[in-house]
């Protein structure tokens, strides 16, 4: 009996503590056998899907748009210990508000939660438009670009502007230009574009991926990165691509992420 009251003693304290607290707050699920939070920031909602075991310095990839599409790169990171983030913000192109939001969300994360000063950030398609305003903006506060099939110029897409062979999109032109509040003529010479933004991320030796399909007829990749390319290298960047022959717009990513997956662990900066 004198033995087993320790032993009891040690039970009712152990059942006594408090449980432990979730990392972050909102509501708690799973995200492809990961623990996924959602909860409100700055009037949006936020996302992180958390790892089983964090890497050292707590890296972590940030999704400008389409959190969870072709998400093989994502689950890849996730499984070598990087956290996913991404805040719904959806068809705001990058805008300034956008913006404003990620910086608060980046103190957020970089400030309270310890993450890494410097994301890998993820620009899918329209998403291109988020991290290079970003990068552009805080160049100091990136690690390195996965762009994949980017729209890298609006005038290509959505506008589909002559001579651009993109189909674009006339509904998204138009919510593009009420959003910056451009009117027709400013948003054809609108400078905003991720190829007239790129001079402060050389200057901060920005490490750039992309990925596309080289019959991509949406965000058609020489109008594209392949310009983005040129003008980077033109700035003493590089902008290593991979091409996938005969792939449209979609499928985004590889069946397969692992040379873009170790691309981003060799060059990124941390």
């Amino acid at each position: 009996m004198k033995r087993a009251l320790p032993i009891l003693l040690f039970a009712l304290a152990a059942q006594a503590q408090p449980p432990a607290q979730p990392p972050f707050p909102g509501k708690a699920s799973e995200w492809q056998g990961f623990p996924r939070y959602d909860f409100p920031f700055a009037d949006r909602t936020v996302t992180v899907v958390t790892p089983a075991q964090t890497a050292p310095g707590t890296p972590w990839l940030w999704r400008g748009e389409f959190f969870g599409a072709f998400a093989t790169v994502d689950e890849a990171l996730l499984k070598r210990g990087w956290h996913v983030v991404y805040l719904a913000a959806p068809n705001t192109f990058g805008s300034p508000d956008t913006m404003y939001r990620w910086a608060r969300l980046y103190d957020e994360l970089t400030l309270r939660h310890g993450f890494s000063p410097k994301p890998v950030l993820l620009g899918m398609s329209r998403g291109g438009l988020y991290v290079y305003n970003w990068a552009a903006a805080h160049p100091d506060k990136v690690g390195l670009i996965y762009g994949d099939a980017p729209v890298c110029d609006v005038k290509s897409w959505p506008g589909g502007k002559s001579p651009s062979k993109s189909k674009g999109s006339p509904k998204d032109w138009d919510l593009f230009k009420q959003v910056y509040g451009l009117t027709e003529e400013q948003a054809l010479a609108w400078k905003g574009n991720p190829v007239d933004i790129l001079a402060p991320i050389a200057k901060a030796h920005i490490p750039v991926i992309h990925v596309y399909g080289d019959a991509d007829d949406v965000v058609p990749h020489d109008e594209n990165t392949l310009v983005l390319k040129q003008r980077y290298e033109a700035l003493g960047g590089h902008v290593e691509v991979i091409a996938k022959p005969g792939i449209g717009h979609h499928p985004h990513s590889l069946e397969d992420p692992t040379p873009i997956v170790d691309y981003i662990l060799a060059h990124r900066l941390q």
